[in-house]
């Protein structure tokens, strides 16, 4: 069965929670193929959470899907392309029905699963013969002969069921999208026999070409390893990383006055404790040495004097906290959003939040106290010690014995708890991802039932964090203990000696104070080894912190000595010559020796199979990736050679994944500000959107949710194209921006952008041949190079020619 409609989704049938009324509700296991594909961190690992099946399976289910390659490869924008992730999304529906595998080459091109076997299961056998397929198309892509019952919907309603002849004699709004496809194929009519006759001539030059490259695209499991083991350091902190907290707000120069600041409230309040200790009486029969008003009127002034040294430190210390947290942020996050794309593609998001939100957080809430807390144990250390030495310098045996075990067990405790904290940050961040991942694909999850499995797998990751943070808090337990032990040991030690002296040896307000400041030293030698460990152990977040502020740049925005005219490019003339390009330097070239010219003011289409390098290609030319070697020009000016700003403000692009903000409509189709209500308006009637954007309450002004989840994909696509309509450059690329739409609308896209672009260098990445079949010039590339470059009519003519076969493909459906 195939559903068509305009706009359409099926989430009320998969899923019956969005249903107000409902009297059926379907039978058996039920699996969902969204638009957008839900790939997870792996393939493998991606098609075993949604199936449950064991590796043999998913390697035959890669293997139909053509797509056995990418197995145990990271998913990511470089290491798949778009169709590449819809495969491979396709690959747990196809382990549903894997006992069916025995009857499906491995040879079997995609573009014959996908349209007969997987979707439709045909008279010849597939993964699909025995089960219910409904297929939802916004396009008529393939043919309606081998459909059993076609609903046809409009405006949330079926207006007709039935066979596709029948619905084709009623004459309906279906035949208007049959219509519109024919008009798509009519561009083809007097090359359609053509390429009959050369289609079987130009498969067998395809199976030679492929089998002669199949070797060279094998890749050993870490040669394709994109995401790589998160970087994790060991042993101690090192020193820098201290001198470099300490020093980032104002340069260090807080922290000599915090120093100082508690410097003086010690010495104050010790102080205040002597002139006490001094000016008090022993016995009412002992005259006091200064009267009761001078004694008050001293201690209250020293007393004040220790408060506003100690809010002098507080304060100061706040602001050093504040300002070295803020610097620290700021320089991460700079450096992560000028990043290059490889960075992003071979570091999971979950590793990027964990350090943004766990380790600034440390940063910003507690870090700065444990080190303070530490200088003013040491403080506050020497001035028990000055006190305490008065009585006997024999104290300090004690002292010194008591301190070398501390020590001793700081040691002890400090290097697995330091790895244990380490450890701990590393594995949180694939708790964030998967946590992040099972919301995006929600969806996908819930139509395939298994809410069950992803729970387990949640929980694993939990249970996987909290192992080393629960041996660390154990460990942390295990030092309390042993430090209350020593700190009751060094008191008793000191309640002994004071006992043991002859009567009379020292002063027994002296004596009185020694003991006080001894119950003090016991406990402030606990805290300062405690804070110790506990400051090193949040050190890490400031390591983890300064690893991403070193990360690799990209080229600079603006190269003020080398600034293109303010109207370049005035051609749009496009020169590669010899590019080569590869993701990283571990990788194989994606892009081997790419020579063209594409013409100013030319429409271009470029066209091949899946991983032929079209999208590099486009990547290349905005400099998402930098060329390996090779130079691309536009209008004579090396891309290479001026600021990323001045060459991406100058080109356009409608991508295959349209992205949209949190935001208004208005906001996201002019972000900057630039344009009146009345531009704006226009460019969304030119795409389309008009109509639907004019029954929304608000307007301009409606209301765009988080990855523009409320608007649907077509309509996403159309606002990119709505983008690109106000700011109208002189080379607009195309990646194949109608994908989503239905045929009509595609229609009346291409006319729009032939249109308002007619002077301007279009460079459109086809899926779909009608896409460039009307292009002044077509690039086939395969495995990187270029097999052929002409204008469509040459090479439909040619023998030979592997675009003729494409072309056959198409018509075929």
């Amino acid at each position: 069965m195939v559903l068509v409609s305009e706009g359409i989704t099926g989430f009320a049938f998969f899923f019956p929670f969005f249903l107000r009324t409902s009297t059926n509700s379907p039978s058996g296991s039920i699996v969902f193929c969204t638009t957008m594909a839900f790939v997870v961190s792996s393939v493998a690992l991606a098609t075993c959470n949604l199936c449950g099946t064991t590796s043999a399976f998913v390697v035959g289910s890669l293997a139909i899907m053509n797509a056995s390659t990418f197995v145990g490869s990271p998913v990511s924008a470089f290491s798949f392309a778009a169709s590449s992730l819809q495969m491979n999304g396709w690959c747990p529906y196809c382990l549903q029905w894997k006992q069916s595998f025995g009857n499906v080459s491995q040879k079997t091109r995609c573009s014959k699963i996908l349209p007969e076997t997987i979707l439709i299961g045909n008279e010849r056998g597939g993964c699909f013969v025995t089960s219910t397929s409904i297929n939802i198309l916004a396009k008529l892509w393939f043919a309606f002969s081998m459909v059993i019952l076609s609903v046809v919907m409009k405006g949330g309603k079926i207006t007709q069921v039935g066979k596709y002849n029948e619905i084709a004699k009623s004459g309906s709004d279906f035949m208007n999208l049959v219509g519109a496809h024919r008009t798509a194929l009519s561009k083809f009519e007097g090359i359609i026999e053509d390429c009959n006759d050369l289609r079987r001539n130009v498969e067998k030059d395809v199976n030679k070409i492929e089998s002669t490259r199949e070797d060279e695209n094998k890749i050993s499991g870490q040669e394709g390893q994109l995401v790589q083991e998160e970087e994790r350091e060991k042993g101690r902190v090192g020193f820098p990383v201290y001198w470099k907290y300490l020093t980032l707000a104002y340069r260090g120069w807080l922290v000599p006055l915090i120093l100082l600041a508690e410097i003086l409230f010690q010495l104050l309040q010790i102080g205040s404790n002597y002139w006490m200790t001094w000016a008090t009486a022993v016995s009412d029969d002992v005259t006091p040495p200064v009267k009761r008003s001078v004694l008050i009127s001293v201690y209250v002034a020293l007393a004040v004097g220790s408060s506003s040294w100690n809010l002098a430190r507080a304060l100061l210390l706040v602001t050093a906290a504040y300002k070295t947290a803020q610097i620290l942020f700021y320089k991460m996050h700079s450096a992560i959003f000028c990043a290059p794309m490889s960075f992003f593609d071979s570091t999971p998001s979950g590793r990027i939040l964990n350090r943004a939100s766990t380790d600034q957080s440390i940063v910003d809430w507690s870090l700065a106290s444990d080190v303070g807390a530490v200088a003013f144990s040491v403080v506050q250390i020497l001035g028990v010690v000055a006190v305490m030495s008065q009585v006997s310098w024999r104290v300090l045996i004690f002292f010194i014995a008591i301190l070398l075990s501390d020590i001793w067990l700081q040691r002890c405790y400090i290097g697995s708890a330091r790895e244990l904290s380490r450890l701990s940050s590393v594995r949180k961040a694939p708790l964030v991802q998967h946590f992040a991942e099972t919301i995006s694909g929600a969806t996908t999850i819930r139509s395939f039932g298994q809410e069950a499995r992803f729970m387990d797998t949640s929980m694993d990751l939990i249970d996987s964090y909290s192992r080393p943070l629960f041996y660390y808090k154990a460990a942390s337990g295990w030092l309390d203990v042993r430090l209350d032990a020593l700190s009751l040991v060094l008191f008793t030690s000191l309640l002994v000696f004071l006992i043991c002296i002859p009567e009379g040896t020292i002063d027994p307000s002296i004596a009185g104070l020694a003991v006080t400041y001894g119950l003090n030293l016991s406990m402030l030698q606990s805290l300062l080894v405690w804070y110790a460990c506990q400051m090193e152990n949040k050190m890490i977040s400031v390591e983890r912190m300064l690893q991403y502020t070193c990360i690799p740049s990209e080229p600079p925005q603006l190269i003020e000595s080398n600034r293109p005219d303010p109207h370049w490019p005035t051609q749009g003339e496009i020169n590669i010559c010899n590019l080569q390009v590869r993701y990283a330097p571990h990788m194989p070239f994606v892009l081997r020796g790419v020579t063209c010219t594409m013409f100013g003011g030319k429409k271009t289409g470029i066209v091949g199979r899946t991983g032929s390098g079209k999208s590099t290609l486009i990547q290349t030319l905005f400099r998402i990736i930098e060329p390996t070697t090779g130079q691309i020009f536009i209008d004579g000016v090396d891309i290479c050679s001026i600021g990323l700003h001045d060459l991406r403000s100058k080109l356009s692009i409608i991508p295959q994944d349209p992205t949209m903000f949190m935001g208004t409509v208005r906001g996201n189709l002019d972000p900057l500000g630039e344009y009146t209500d009345e531009q704006i308006w226009e460019a969304i009637d030119k795409c389309h959107l008009g109509d639907e954007v004019r029954k929304r309450e608000c307007k301009l002004d409606s209301a765009v949710v988080e990855n523009g989840e409320n608007w649907s994909v077509g309509q996403r696509q159309l606002m990119c194209l709505g983008r690109v309509l106000l700011n109208k450059r002189k080379v607009l690329v195309l990646d194949e921006a109608t994908a989503s739409v239905d045929t009509i609308s595609d229609n009346l896209i291409q006319q729009t952008i032939q249109q308002h672009f007619s002077g301007s260098t279009v460079i459109t990445i086809a899926h779909r041949i009608t896409s460039v079949v009307q292009s002044d010039m077509v690039l086939l590339l395969d495995h990187g190079l270029v097999l052929e470059y002409d204008s469509p009519k040459r090479l439909l003519q040619e023998k030979s020619s592997l675009f003729a076969k494409l072309v056959s493909e198409y018509t075929r459906r």
